[in-house]
């Protein structure tokens, strides 16, 4: 549809701006859904607050605050980066701590699992480690056919391939593993009906997805938990990575258990506005 063009269109100039501008403009988007949808308003309040990772008011609206606005900045800048020139990217990695636990899994041969959640800029990590080596990842193909080309022009670069969220795709990430190599997953995407169990998210139950624990047991794989932290001023992205034992997402219960761990390390940049205290039909 031409309207459907004309928005693509425009979005492709996002990666023609600063960084800087893109996260100005993605801030100024979000204040404004938050000021203008009680919906939207209601999922981030609620969500960071039955988090209990604040520890007093003040806290609390501090952190709300810089979310609101990191929320629009993940939104806008998931454009910008799909329609980024894969060499000029680069200049956006500002650094990676952790790295030695990529080398480590890859030594042992069985593959890595990387675990990436809705936190910070969840795009960038796998075009990061798609500059050294292969790495297939999960998604879930949109409502919206005509975003998918964008999505497949955005995501598969470098070393990165895809593999839709369903059997054969399930069946793409046990071959990369075999091989010896990487795969990427969202393990707080709320999965479809029969596909997770409801266990406890932050003190609450949540429908979460046994994928990840089944990879990592029937793999044996290094699982390895993965955020691209965004920094200031539109200055780019520093990438973590932390190893995550053996065992360690046996169950969806500890699964749960890491996210969170990772979220308190950068609760103002997770995407609270993401209801996952919910069931897909």
């Amino acid at each position: 549809m031409l309207k459907h063009k004309i928005l693509a269109s425009m979005l492709k100039l996002l990666a023609k701006l600063p960084l800087c501008a893109v996260h100005f403009l993605g801030s100024a988007l979000s204040w404004a859904s938050y000021l203008s949808y009680k919906k939207y308003a209601n999922l981030i309040n609620t969500n960071l607050k039955l988090s209990q990772l604040t520890k007093d008011d003040v806290s609390f609206k501090k952190t709300l605050h810089r979310n609101i606005g990191e929320t629009g900045k993940a939104l806008l800048e998931t454009f910008a980066i799909w329609f980024k020139d894969y060499s000029t990217l680069s200049k956006w990695y500002q650094g990676c701590t952790g790295w030695e636990h990529v080398e480590s899994g890859l030594a042992k041969g069985k593959g890595i699992i990387f675990l990436t959640p809705h936190l910070g800029c969840f795009e960038i990590t796998s075009l990061y480690y798609g500059q050294f080596h292969p790495i297939t990842v999960l998604f879930r193909p949109p409502r919206q056919s005509w975003l998918m080309p964008m999505i497949n022009q955005g995501r598969q670069r470098g070393n990165v391939s895809l593999a839709p969220a369903n059997a054969q795709g399930v069946k793409l990430l046990l071959q990369a593993l075999k091989r010896g190599e990487a795969i990427g997953i969202l393990p707080d995407q709320a999965p479809h009906e029969g596909e997770g169990e409801w266990v406890p998210f932050f003190s609450r139950p949540a429908y979460t997805m046994t994928l990840a624990s089944k990879l990592a047991e029937k793999s044996g794989a290094q699982v390895l938990m993965a955020f691209g932290e965004r920094l200031e001023g539109g200055r780019g992205y520093h990438i973590h990575i932390k190893p995550i034992e053996q065992g360690g997402i046996k169950t969806t219960e500890l699964l749960n258990q890491e996210i969170e761990k990772a979220i308190a390390q950068c609760p103002s940049q997770y995407m609270w506005v993401y209801d996952r205290y919910k069931v897909r039909n």
